[in-house]
């Protein structure tokens, strides 16, 4: 098979694979193959469980827990569940966690990619949309119990505000107006965002909304890990505005999620 060197290693005479990375792939047929095994039952794998954002005055925070269960068990105690998805925007995973990683990195890739090639970012609606397209592609692994279901936010430059949005197992994407959260704790840190919340909120006060609905979450759901003082561990929290994504310092959250269980009591 004749290859031109002019398209990157493609075969001479296959149409270019544009500005999407997975497409590249694919025309080398390199692209990750989202399938499992035709055997019954599920696969057991450790979860991630819950993360939220909600909106405020300069932009979106974003809040994961750091806990991953396996079943009734937990496997991991310091996972990272929320990450910056390009200089303007993040992404935090729920769900099979191998599986929810790597769609983030891939995701972070295409963005990249994208950025490359255009010479400017993807708008904040088409990289939603494209995250969407990226969960409905591993549908299959869902009928073997390996759901992923993320959480997207960012800066939109174009309307100088935040927004977030939320996804459904078959690749739904839903734009949220104030908050939106999901994982197994999801329904609990919701229902106390929907009592807390208030718009136009400062960054201080959004932060410790975001961490009190966390740990609100932790104290109704077992697979929710809320702030562990005795190990120093913290949830990761992170705000996207106009100065771009930010991660909020390990010290900072600890204060704050001392005060947030606090007021929980």
């Amino acid at each position: 098979m004749s290859v031109d060197r002019f398209t990157g290693g493609l075969p001479a005479g296959a149409p270019a694979p544009g500005t999407s990375f997975t497409d590249l792939l694919r025309s080398l047929d390199l692209a990750p193959q989202w399938k499992a095994g035709g055997g019954e039952g599920s696969v057991l794998a450790p979860e991630g469980t819950t993360v939220l954002a909600l909106r405020y005055a300069d932009g979106v925070v974003m809040v994961g827990d750091r806990q991953a269960t396996e079943g009734h068990l937990v496997a991991h105690r310091r996972i990272q569940k929320v990450f910056q998805a390009d200089g303007y925007s993040a992404v935090a995973i729920s769900g099979t966690a191998g599986l929810a990683i790597e769609m983030v990195r891939l995701f972070q890739t295409e963005l990249e990619h994208y950025e490359k090639l255009e010479g400017a970012r993807l708008s904040l609606e088409g990289k939603a949309t494209y995250l969407a397209r990226m969960v409905r592609a591993q549908l299959p692994m869902v009928f073997q119990g390996l759901v992923v279901v993320p959480l997207f936010a960012g800066f939109d430059e174009a309307t100088q505000e935040g927004r977030l949005y939320t996804f459904d197992v078959v690749g739904g994407r839903y734009e949220e107006q104030d908050f939106g959260a999901t994982g197994s704790g999801g329904r609990d840190a919701k229902s106390y965002l929907r009592g807390a919340y208030a718009e136009g909120l400062a960054e201080s006060a959004a932060l410790e909304v975001g961490l009190r609905a966390l740990v609100s979450a932790s104290e109704e759901d077992t697979a929710t890990g809320g702030p562990d003082v005795q190990r120093g561990i913290f949830p990761n929290v992170v705000t996207v505005t106009a100065a771009g994504f930010r991660e909020i310092p390990e010290e900072q959250v600890a204060s704050i999620s001392a005060t947030a269980m606090e007021s929980m009591r």
